[in-house]
């Protein structure tokens, strides 16, 4: 059964109201609280105990699995490794994230691994959120890291989210690409107070035509520090991106280091990165509208992040 806490940390990570429809598999304070499978998707526990392995039949096609994990447990820091495999011709999604409730002075967490082997020409997106809630001082920790290797033509979107009352967190994002592979990560995340959010991703772009893109959005607000540091390394022609925006309010720290590195002459590799604050014409354009101060600036943030 799902309490009201479990449901306010559910409706956060993965937009539910109650169990999901079709395969799931929920976590709570490191047990599995409920799962499902399906004809198309089975879930199983790792030999090692230590997470879950999803088993996506080649051409299963406009189905879905969720995986949030639920951490409420004081002093818990939970740590999973969940690996994906998805089959070849199909097309799916996955639904991830954790919410942390914290309600005490002690530490809670949780470091998620999520390994992905996405076979030829198969199509993944894969939404990832992270929040934090509840009115205990206790730090709350979300450290999490994915590792993706894709075959011949395969298309993966990757969606990670930051959306607030984590106090530190440390993204690792990883990946290999094959002929014809492409890749789209975005990231948002939005930190206050002494909050501190870092994230490193570093993408080999291995076979030829290969395409990667990775996209940052960071509001920095309070005293908060943010760190973004990103690598895509050329092994073939190919073509990668990088763009990262960021806004600092406040006394609010950031560091953009975006790099490419081209060991092959056909390979094609930019980046855009900037850095500043909310335009006073914005702020007066919505305020003139009807909309106070702090209302203005939300709605500014919300299509930031957006």
């Amino acid at each position: 059964m799902l309490d009201a806490i479990d449901k306010d940390l559910l409706k956060a990570v993965a937009d539910l109201e109650t169990i999901p429809k079709g395969a799931y598999n929920i976590r709570k304070n490191g047990e599995l609280l409920g799962r499902e499978i399906s004809a198309n998707i089975n879930i199983e526990t790792n030999a090692e105990g230590n997470g879950i392995i999803i088993n996506i039949k080649p051409g299963t096609v406009n189905e879905s699995v969720h995986i949030p994990v639920i951490v409420s447990q004081a002093g818990l820091n939970d740590v999973v490794y969940n690996t994906f495999i998805v089959g070849e011709d199909s097309d799916v999604t996955i639904v991830a994230g954790c919410g942390i409730h914290c309600g005490s002075s002690k530490e809670q967490g949780h470091e998620g691994i999520h390994e992905f082997r996405i076979k030829k020409n198969a199509r993944m997106k894969y939404v990832e959120k992270h929040v934090a809630l509840g009115d205990g001082k206790g730090k709350r920790s979300l450290n999490p890291a994915t590792k993706v290797f894709m075959e011949d033509n395969s298309y993966a979107e990757m969606e990670l989210s930051q959306i607030g009352g984590v106090d530190n967190a440390d993204r690792i994002n990883e990946a290999e690409l094959g002929p014809g592979a492409t890749l789209l990560i975005t990231e948002r995340v939005m930190t206050e107070g002494d909050q501190i959010a870092n994230s490193k991703s570093t993408i080999l772009l291995k076979g030829e035509d290969c395409k990667a893109n990775i996209i940052s959005r960071s509001v920095i607000k309070g005293n908060s520090v943010q760190n973004f540091y990103a690598t895509l390394d050329a092994r073939a022609k190919c073509f990668g991106h990088i763009e990262c925006d960021a806004i600092i309010m406040d006394n609010g720290s950031n560091e953009t280091i975006p790099s490419l590195i081209a060991k092959h002459p056909d390979a094609e590799m930019t980046h855009e990165a900037s850095i500043g604050k909310i335009a006073n014409d914005q702020l007066m354009k919505l305020m003139s509208l009807g909309l106070t101060y702090d209302e203005a600036v939300n709605h500014i943030l919300k299509g930031f992040l957006k």
